[in-house]
């Protein structure tokens, strides 16, 4: 019961090439960065990531992207990452876009064992009738279109059928967690998260505080520990070690201004 492991390289330790990944975070609120870090350390590549995003140029999940391990992405946003964009149009990685709310669903779906579902979402656009370019080839060509959906009418409205998603591993990053593998998260690193740790067959938790059996109320227990194999606790350091995505200050005030 007792699913601590020392090190992130140590929890990392048997990933391998060509390994799929459901990893938690938005922007890089909830990313488990020493876990990423450890894993671009051990050196695997070939990698199939599930992720909302892909970090950003130079954190999170976009130190593997610049390093040429990730080969393919089932994510909702490209954002600012621009290293993301230029392998992407380029043709050196393959990229499924999945509205947001059906990558959440399509996580949550695969860790309950619920193979498929229907949603309104994408309804007569190129994700139900396909055609979008999960790869692009010379000349901005399309060398990889994404496959027509199957929809059907409920009710006299039609839903297209999304499948549900389960990967090899897991990396998350949770506020506390206990040594059965019972995780609680903080406010909006909760995101991705949690749906994220029910896809994995492995799911590796990052946590910022590491309590014993008992300590946590059961009822404020986001992910039971059933969904968890293996927890590193994180030092001091690496738990305050936190990125922001975009920092935006406002002037500071003249003496007797009023603020606006």
């Amino acid at each position: 019961m007792d699913k601590v492991v020392r090190t992130a390289a140590e929890a990392v330790g048997d990933i391998a090439d060509g390994a799929s990944l459901a990893v938690g975070g938005f922007g890089l609120s909830g990313v488990p960065t020493v876990l990423i870090r450890a894993l671009y350390e051990h050196g695997a590549g070939g990698l199939g990531v599930v992720s909302n995003n892909c970090g950003v140029d130079g954190a999170g999940l976009g130190t593997l992207l610049a390093a040429g391990r990730i080969a393919r992405v089932t994510g909702s946003y490209i954002g600012d990452n621009k290293e993301f964009a230029r392998q992407y149009l380029g043709g050196a990685l393959e990229v499924e876009l999945v509205p947001q709310g059906t990558l959440a669903e399509r996580l949550r779906a695969g860790g309950c064992g619920i193979p498929a579902f229907f949603t309104p979402a994408g309804v007569g656009t190129q994700v139900a009738e396909g055609g979008m370019a999960w790869r692009y080839g010379p000349g901005g060509t399309v060398a990889l279109p994404s496959p027509a959906k199957e929809v059907r009418e409920f009710d006299g409205r039609p839903y297209v059928m999304e499948r549900g998603i389960t990967t090899d591993y897991a990396l998350v990053r949770a506020a506390r967690g206990d040594r059965h593998g019972n995780l609680v998260f903080r406010r909006s690193a909760r995101n991705f998260n949690p749906l994220a740790a029910m896809a994995g067959r492995v799911t590796i938790a990052e946590v910022e505080e590491l309590v014993e059996p008992g300590e946590l109320d059961a009822d404020g227990v986001h992910v039971p520990g059933v969904f968890v194999q293996r927890v590193v606790p994180l030092t001091r350091r690496q738990a305050a070690d936190k990125d922001i995505e975009r920092r935006t200050v406002s002037a500071p005030l003249t003496p007797g201004a009023v603020p606006a």
